[in-house]
């Protein structure tokens, strides 16, 4: 698995999703309880130090206006005492001059001396927060006495206990969030695994189908009729139709191979039958006239170009079905072959055959032999037909450093729908378009070529391009 998130499996890449969601959900909601617990926390904190500071007021005030050290610092012992949990460590109350008249520490707070030092950064009541960062916080308030202020009172207050307090509920929010975004990730993954599972099963068959998907076997499809499973069924459905559809045209290629084959087959057969006539005509000359040493000669030496024909068309015939061309690379004599094996076909038909080959065998060596006779035969066989008789079927080849031209053109009235679809179109194959067409696109893209066909004047001319860059 990589370290892009994209790459992960969908199963994970959601867990994860679930993981992040739990953890924005979680912070968000331990935010909003800390914030209210801080809010209760102060809260709390603001209403003791107010009970404590009016509480010492109301007692207080005659004491400090008459300056009655004495009393003032008996209240303070009294009001430590009522105080609970220790809460209230320190306090110190001043005239109205700010000189200190008592406090429960006399020795840190000495009689007469400035309370300044001691109200120099404390808080009033309203600005008064239990979150500070430190353990103590001071708190300062005027000392008033019938509509009149007699003096000021200083507190210290112990917050410890309230910091813990957030610690712990900040500790326990974690560990709770943790524990459920981990159990909810857990069990969204196996949910969500358990999910996908026919979608994951369905893209691992897709991406090792290629060009022939396999079908699905049927104990790994859910029996149950949602969606996925009919998903699943729709796609063995889709990949038997695909299966079938490639037979067919295999089929089809086949039985348009064995179309051609035949057509050169009849025009063969008068080919072999003619200097099979001559041969047995020379044979009964030499039976006839044997004493006669110039008629022999003559007749020998036509039963020697005749077997030499019969020779060279068996050869070519065996050339074009042999198993083991496909490796061998393209060269002159493949072509020489097929104007061998194709001749027949357009004498029988009064037709006229251009017949060029630009190229030597270096040049021409670039692609293999079996694609390109196949090719260069199955659209010789098109234009044939296609020509009238007495017209024209041409072939031109051109190799050299740029790539390989092979152009067929006749003097036909050109492709027909079905034939063009077979030749250019990736669309179902349909009867009745011409005998290889749809072999001839095959062989050229996987041989990396272009088709063209275009039509000049009256000719149709059908034209591919192979880049010498293209791999063999």
């Amino acid at each position: 698995m990589g370290l892009h998130p994209g790459s992960w499996p969908i199963t994970v890449r959601v867990a994860a999703a679930a993981a992040g969601l739990m953890i924005a959900l979680g912070l968000a909601a331990s935010q909003q309880v800390l914030a209210t617990l801080a809010r209760l926390q102060d809260a709390r904190l603001r209403e003791i130090a107010r009970l404590h500071v009016e509480g010492l007021s109301v007692a207080l005030g005659p004491f400090v206006l008459h300056r009655d050290v004495w009393e003032v610092y008996d209240t303070l012992d009294r009001a430590r005492g009522a105080v609970t949990r220790g809460r209230i460590l320190f306090t110190v109350v001043a005239d109205d001059r700010g000189r200190i008249l008592a406090a429960t520490d006399p020795l840190r707070a000495p009689v007469d001396s400035d309370i300044a030092r001691f109200a120099s950064g404390a808080l009033t009541l309203e600005a008064l927060r239990a979150q500070t960062a430190e353990d103590v916080v001071r708190v300062a308030a005027p000392l008033d006495y019938q509509g009149r202020r007699v003096g000021r009172i200083v507190t210290e207050l112990d917050v410890s206990d309230l910091a813990a307090e957030r610690r712990e509920a900040t500790l326990a929010l974690l560990a709770a969030n943790g524990a459920a975004t981990l159990i909810l990730v857990l069990a969204g993954y196996l949910v969500v695994a358990r999910l996908l599972r026919p979608v994951e099963l369905l893209a691992r068959h897709m991406g090792e189908a290629g060009d022939a998907p396999h079908p699905i076997p049927e104990d790994m499809i859910p029996r149950s009729d949602s969606a996925l499973a009919r998903l699943l069924r729709n796609f063995n459905a889709m990949s038997g139709a695909i299966a079938a559809r490639a037979e067919a045209e295999r089929r089809l290629a086949e039985r348009e191979r064995f179309v051609g084959l035949g057509r050169l087959s009849s025009s063969l057969a008068h080919e072999i039958n003619n200097p099979l006539g001559g041969l047995l005509n020379a044979a009964d000359t030499i039976l006839n006239y044997a004493d006669r040493p110039e008629v022999v000669r003559r007749s020998a030496d036509l039963i020697v170009r005749s077997l030499r024909h019969l020779r060279d068309v068996s050869r070519a015939i065996l050339e074009e079905h042999r198993h083991d061309r496909a490796g061998r690379p393209l060269s002159r004599a493949d072509f020489e072959d097929l104007q061998l094996l194709f001749s027949p076909e357009v004498r029988r038909r009064g037709q006229t055959l251009d017949w060029r080959i630009e190229g030597s065998d270096a040049a021409l060596g670039a692609w293999p032999s079996a694609p390109v006779r196949q090719i260069a035969l199955n659209l010789l066989l098109n234009a044939a037909t296609a020509a009238p008789a007495g017209g024209t079927v041409g072939l031109i080849v051109r190799a050299d450093a740029r790539g390989l031209l092979l152009q067929v053109s006749d003097d036909g009235p050109g492709l027909t729908g079905a034939a063009r679809a077979r030749l250019m179109s990736e669309a179902p194959a349909e009867p009745g378009g011409g005998v290889g067409l749809r072999l001839v696109r095959d062989l050229a893209r996987g041989l990396g070529g272009r088709i063209a066909c275009t039509r000049e004047g009256a000719r149709t001319v059908i034209s591919l391009h192979f880049s010498v860059a293209e791999p063999r």
